[in-house]
């Protein structure tokens, strides 16, 4: 039998549906062996909490060896803040509008604080909130290397890095993120080349205008298996974690370490070769395609079709697996992410499911 579904066996009659269940000795083993990958590299880990938005999980990673931690906003570092951690960094461009500058100077002031710039304005506007504290507070230049998303071209990155050191703020370093690595399993070793090209790239800027950048940080969980240039000081990886179908299809995780399933139950079966289980996007998000499917049930190859609010389409593939009204089975996300913010809290246990703890989702709604 699946271990997801052994586990979830094991909890059907103490839990509500839908719900997040998380195997935290799977969820351990994954935490470990990022760690002691990176170790191997002489490779700081700086984990993105943004995957699970925990600040129990936060604290495994940095039990583990994390160096700090990775926000994507700042009510996230302020929860996390709030919780003990004291080394984060927001790896977003952030723009200091509304009450955003007095928090973030409010934060650099308890923690060491470093945030992503990718222009000039943002620059200014951080110069400016944090006003004769400018010196507490880190940038570092976000860089493209091909995701085509934000940061300026790495040749760019010393203009942005001096402008920032002329503020009173300190430049810190660069970063990046590969993004287009998800595109397919031949393109997570092709990404961590163009993210080691523009880090190179990035370093060589800094340098040429008199900054030796003391972090030079890579993504992701796709790539970070090629994250092995002597450039690189620190990954920022997430989903590991928990990981999920989108990486075990990508070849960054086997199935065994999916630590992370939503409990779904099937409670309509009206049209033929079709149930319907109550995990909708207001539970998994809408992650996926037609063709590909909006989440999978562990053990099977049968995936949700089609997503309303509160209702998931799943075709019956050929086979002896025929879920009846009421059966409980294990949804396993193509992207976990979307998934933790529509939860309160996790229901966490074992690969035997025989115990049972519930996590707050600290940070859910977090999200400014």
């Amino acid at each position: 039998m699946n271990t997801l579904q052994r586990a979830l066996d094991a909890l059907v009659e103490r839990i509500d549906t839908p719900a997040p269940i998380i195997l935290a000795d799977v969820m351990q083993e994954n935490i470990d062996r990022m760690q002691a990958f990176a170790d191997r590299q002489g490779l700081q880990v700086r984990p993105h909490v943004k995957t699970h938005k925990c600040v129990e999980i936060g604290r495994r990673q940095i039990n583990a060896g994390a160096v700090g931690i990775t926000a994507g906003n700042v009510g996230e570092a302020e929860v996390f803040a709030a919780a003990g951690f004291d080394d984060i960094f927001i790896a977003y461009p952030v723009w200091t509008a509304g009450t955003k500058g007095p928090r973030i100077r409010k934060l650099a002031e308890t923690i060491r604080l470093r945030i992503g710039v990718d222009n000039l304005v943002a620059i200014d506007a951080l110069a400016d909130a944090m006003g004769d504290d400018a010196g507490r507070l880190g940038v570092v230049v976000e860089v493209d290397c091909g995701a085509r998303r934000s940061g300026v071209a790495p040749e760019a990155a010393g203009e942005l890095a001096a402008a920032a050191r002329k503020r009173g703020l300190v430049p810190a370093g660069v970063f990046t993120y590969p993004g287009h690595g998800s595109a397919g399993p031949d393109a997570r070793e092709r990404a961590a080349q163009d993210q080691e090209a523009a880090l190179k790239a990035a370093v060589r800027s800094l340098e040429a205008v008199g900054i030796t950048p003391e972090v030079v940080s890579a993504g992701s969980t796709p790539t970070a298996e090629f994250a092995t240039n002597s450039v690189i000081t620190e990954i920022r990886p997430g989903e590991y974690v928990f990981n999920d179908l989108g990486n075990a299809r990508l070849g960054a995780c086997t199935q065994d370490q999916i630590a992370l399933f939503v409990a779904g139950t099937v409670v309509s079966d009206q049209v033929p070769g079709q149930v319907i289980l109550d995990t909708g996007t207001k539970a998994i998000g809408r992650e996926g395609t037609p063709e590909l499917g909006y989440s999978g049930i562990a053990g099977t190859n049968a995936v949700l079709s089609k997503l309303n609010e509160y209702h998931g389409f799943l075709p019956l593939p050929d086979g002896d697996f025929r879920p009846s009204v009421g059966t409980v089975v294990p949804v396993v996300p193509n992207h976990v992410c979307p998934v933790v913010v529509n939860f309160e809290e996790y229901i966490v246990t074992d690969s035997t499911g025989t115990s049972l703890e519930r996590w707050a989702v600290d940070a859910r709604g977090f999200n400014n």
